[in-house]
Order: C-alpha cells, then sequence, then structure tokens
C-alpha cells in the first residue's frame, strides 16, 4: 500500500512537471533575449470600446488618459457602452466627449454582450472597417500616455490581435491586490513576453487588447459570451491558426480586488469560465496538439485546465488514503499520505516562490510600492495562488453567473508611479 501511496504521487509530479516544464524554458527565453525594437510605419485609426456597468466612480480618469495619449487625436475615437448601468455613468462619459450607447437586458449579462452590442452599433453607425482596429478596455483601467503608439506599432509589423503589459493601481494595499499584481505581470513577462519572443501565440487577458476590423467583420462582430470571454476569444483564434502579438511597451494599469469576498466571487467566474472553454473547445485544442502539432494549441490547453485540478486530484488521492489508513488502522499508511501532502504542498510553494521572485526582481522598478512590501508580498504570492485549490474545486459544482466588482480608486498614471 505504501509503494502504490508513493508511485501515484510520483505518477502526479511527473505529470505535473511534463504539463509546465515548458514555463521554465519561458523564463530563460526572457533571459537570454530581448524585445526587438519597432517602427511603425504609419499611424492607424482606431476605436476604443470600454464596457463599463456602474463605472462613474473611475472611468473619468479612463478617459483623461484616453485623452492624454501621445497619439494623433483625429486617429482614434472613444465608445462607451454603459451596461444595465443604475448610476451616472453614460454622463460622465459623455461629459469626457465619448460616444455612449446604453444598453439594458436583464439575461444576457456580462462583458462579452456588451461588447456584441458595442460593435454592433458601431457597425450601424459607421460600417465596422470605419476603424482598421479597436482596442478594448475596462472602466478602471487607466493608461500611459505613449500606450496608443507603442501598440501601433506591433499591429503595424501584422498581428491583427494585440495584448499588452498588464499594471497594477494598488499593488501595495494588501497580500490580496498584491497577488493579483504579481500574477498579471508574471503572466505580461514571462508568459506573453516569452511566448512573442519564441514566435508562438500570446494570450488575451481582460482588458487592454487590440483586435482587426479585419477579425471583427469575419466573426460578424463579438460572438464570445462564456465567463471568460477573453480566454474564449483567445482559444478560438489560436484554433483557428492566428498568433496574437504582445506589446510590453503599451502599460495600462486596472485595480485589483482588495477584499477576500470580492476577489472570491471573481475568481469563482474566471475558475466556471476555463471549464466552460474546455467543454466548448478542448476536444479542438486536443486535436490541434496531436494532429497538427501546434505548440500553441498545447500551452493554452494547458492554460485552460488550470493545475489547480491535479493539485486537488492529490489531495483526494492522498485523503483517501488517509480515510483507508485510519479504516485499517495502519497508521504507516496515514503518515505517507500525508507526508506525500506536505511534500506536494512544499513543492509548489517553492515553485510560485521562484516564479514570483524572478518577477519581483526584474519588474521592481514598475512595482509601484514600498520596497518591504515587494518583499513581503513575494512571500504571501504562493498562499494567494492556494485559495485557488477550494475556488477551483466549488466552480466544478456551483452555479456561477456574471457578477460586477465595484472600483473606487480613481488615480492617474503619474500619480501610481510615485
Amino acid at each position: 500500500m505504501i509503494r502504490l501511496i508513493e508511485f501515484l504521487n510520483f505518477l502526479i509530479l511527473v505529470f505535473f512537471f511534463l504539463c509546465y516544464s515548458y514555463q521554465l524554458v519561458y523564463v530563460g527565453v526572457r533571459f537570454f533575449k530581448k524585445m526587438p525594437v519597432r517602427a511603425a510605419r504609419r499611424f492607424h485609426r482606431y476605436g476604443i470600446v470600454v464596457a463599463a456597468r456602474n463605472e462613474s466612480l473611475v472611468i473619468g480618469e479612463l478617459l483623461n488618459s484616453i485623452a492624454e495619449q501621445n497619439y494623433p487625436k483625429d486617429l482614434f475615437d472613444v465608445f462607451v457602452v454603459a451596461d444595465n448601468c443604475t448610476d451616472d455613468t453614460a454622463e460622465v462619459a459623455r461629459s469626457h466627449g465619448a460616444t455612449v450607447f446604453e444598453r439594458f437586458h436583464k439575461n444576457k449579462i456580462g462583458k462579452g454582450y456588451a461588447l456584441q452590442y458595442a460593435f454592433s452599433e458601431i457597425d450601424k453607425l459607421f460600417g465596422i472597417r470605419a476603424y482598421e482596429g479597436y482596442l478594448v478596455f475596462d472602466a478602471d483601467n487607466v493608461l500611459d500616455p505613449n500606450f496608443l503608439i507603442e501598440i501601433n506599432k506591433v499591429f503595424d509589423a501584422g498581428y491583427r490581435e494585440v495584448t499588452s503589459y498588464r499594471n497594477s493601481k494598488n499593488y501595495g494595499y494588501n497580500w490580496i491586490s498584491a497577488g493579483y499584481a504579481l500574477w498579471f505581470l508574471r503572466e505580461s513577462k514571462y508568459l506573453n513576453g516569452a511566448r512573442m519572443l519564441c514566435n508562438t501565440s500570446c494570450a488575451i487577458s481582460g482588458t487592454g487588447f487590440l483586435v482587426s476590423s479585419e477579425i471583427l467583420a469575419q466573426d460578424r462582430g463579438w460572438n464570445y459570451h462564456l465567463l471568460t470571454e477573453d480566454i474564449e476569444f483567445t482559444v478560438d483564434k489560436i484554433i483557428r491558426g492566428n498568433k496574437i502579438g504582445y506589446c510590453e511597451t503599451a502599460v495600462l494599469y486596472d485595480e485589483q480586488p482588495v477584499n477576500f469576498k470580492t476577489s472570491w466571487h471573481q475568481r469563482m467566474r474566471w475558475a466556471r469560465g476555463f471549464y466552460q472553454v474546455m467543454y466548448h473547445y478542448g476536444k479542438k485544442l486536443l486535436h490541434g496538439c496531436l494532429v497538427k502539432k501546434s505548440f500553441q494549441c498545447f500551452d493554452m490547453l494547458m492554460t485552460i485546465a488550470p493545475s489547480t485540478l491535479l493539485t486537488i486530484l492529490m489531495l483526494l488521492t492522498n485523503l483517501w488514503f488517509v480515510i483507508w489508513g485510519f479504516a485499517l488502522g495502519d497508521h504507516r499508511v496515514v503518515q505517507t499520505a500525508l507526508t506525500a501532502v506536505w511534500n506536494s504542498a512544499c513543492n509548489v510553494y517553492l515553485s510560485l516562490l521562484f516564479f514570483g521572485l524572478v518577477t519581483v526582481i526584474t519588474e521592481w522598478k514598475h512595482i509601484y510600492c514600498r520596497p518591504y512590501k515587494k518583499v513581503f508580498y513575494l512571500f504571501t504570492f504562493p498562499i494567494f495562488m492556494f485559495t485557488y485549490l477550494p475556488i477551483a474545486l466549488a466552480a466544478i459544482f456551483k452555479h456561477v453567473t456574471w457578477v460586477p466588482v465595484r472600483h473606487m480608486l480613481a488615480v492617474k498614471p503619474a500619480e501610481i508611479r510615485r
């Protein structure tokens, strides 16, 4: 029995390593290769789309940061879809010069439906090809003044979908906001950045992305309505053979949740959304891996089949052996199973600490909080990630709906960088 426990835990560990060891290669890529310096041949014309629900407290600063872009003002227009708002989001957006579409629907709720409505209205008014590309932001974002001019360089290089560098407004608030922020920094630098250097597809993460009007015209608008519409969009494009680009010099800042209840509900939606994407697109991704030998299909399959599930499998396997050991009165079985859990927890903690450490060291100047907080929250980062375990497990059984996250931090980019 003891050998069986050790073998099964070893098998899970090997499988975990085989699935995710390539991300260690990504770290090496970022250390030994530099991002190419790009220059655009011309400025392209963009429509900027913001989906907002009761965001009157923060949307003004986003629109101010858009108005202050170092980009020709006649080459971009701003559209805000005020989605099921009960506050004055629409009025605030109009006062900042945005074209506002107000949408009310009791059943079709979520960002995907808001974007579908916005693109439909733009198509009716001007035609979807009136702009060469569309940038999508959340209302709580603020942009670096050079965001448009930088992302335009990657779009001009031929990428039809481009994502950006996602930083945080409130990294130093507490261990929860820091956990989110450090994950997004790591995702930007050591996942999307490495993917870009390896000439494989990057992944869109929620906000700050650019999609060409050509793609939207082919799709007849925005048709992604799962709980994680960004991942659904990414997976669909990768299955079709598209290659999503990344612009590290296009920087945005967004607000992270600071209390656990809000974080729980948000990440529950994300976890459930990943399962939805896996259900709808998993077979096609697997086909891409096995038949087309597509690495980017493998990469996204590993992304939407969360590593938390392997961890949960390990925990449940050893829990069964603990119960079995108590039933038989065999304390060696109980001890072996509990030791396996402890060793696995330590290994996962150290792995997360490694990725967090590398990110904090290399992105130190881009993490805007006191130095002692940068160090302290590095050690709480793995704990934050461990909290995904009960969330991922609950998301399998719980009915999850889209619930808006309230944002209240209205700051300018220069204030964040102080």
